[in-house]
């Protein structure tokens, strides 16, 4: 019988104490993914500033940029759902700028129905954006079907070959096409699931408690 409770007793507090260990380790890990949106948002929120010469993921994700120039030539459609402005394609063209450099511009989404519709590149003009590296792309991507221009993500180095551009891609803040609803990048898509998983495990923790708490009260009261 005594066996039997502390074989109760190690498994429990052991059960409790990993689950308890688990949800803490979930606050932590939101502390830190706190600390990251906090971050992005500051970048996001930051005064534009011009183009870097050579700008890099690790230092320059998500900076506010300037741009001076004009959407040119050729648009690859990236089949995007899930967005504010619903189900569509991302734009993303080629955009060259004012001293002569050519870079891809995501200018927002495109209707569905208007997939077809004329590209408005319009006049030279100035907008505000972000420098992103668009993680769109994994093992499970399809290949983009180049003849229907169908892309199923935001391949920079891939989509930078296509338009002949740098692999450089700004999202706009706005966009001068009429076609187009702007997608600026936010961090409310951003997932922080951490909070979440923190009260799950403490509430596993609670349970498993509860429950060897009460096959310790069923062993006890069987010896009296």
């Amino acid at each position: 019988m005594v066996r039997n409770i502390l074989f109760i007793l190690v498994v429990g507090l052991g059960g409790v104490a990993v689950l308890l260990w688990l949800g803490f380790w979930q606050l932590e890990r939101l502390t830190w993914k706190e600390g990251i949106l906090a971050e992005i948002d500051s970048r996001l929120a930051a005064a534009a500033v011009p183009l870097p010469d050579a700008p890099k993921e690790a230092t320059d994700e998500y900076r506010a940029v300037m741009l001076t120039g004009q959407a040119v030539d050729a648009e690859l459609h990236v089949l995007t759902s899930g967005t504010a402005a619903g189900t569509g394609f991302r734009v993303i063209s080629a955009f060259e700028t004012d001293t002569g450099r050519r870079i891809m511009l995501d200018q927002g989404l495109l209707p569905q129905e208007a997939k077809d519709a004329p590209a408005s590149f319009g006049p030279p003009t100035t907008l505000d954006g972000n420098l992103i590296w668009p993680d769109d792309v994994n093992s499970s991507t399809p290949e983009p079907d180049l003849a229907n221009n169908f892309w199923f993500g935001r391949d920079v180095v891939a989509m930078a070959e296509v338009l002949d551009t740098e692999p450089v891609m700004v999202v706009a803040r706005t966009t001068p096409d009429p076609r187009l609803t702007a997608l600026p990048i936010g961090t409310i898509g951003i997932k922080n699931d951490h909070l979440n998983y923190a009260i799950t495990w403490f509430m596993l923790a609670s349970v498993w408690a509860i429950m060897s708490g009460f096959l310790l009260y069923r062993l006890t009261r069987r010896t009296v």
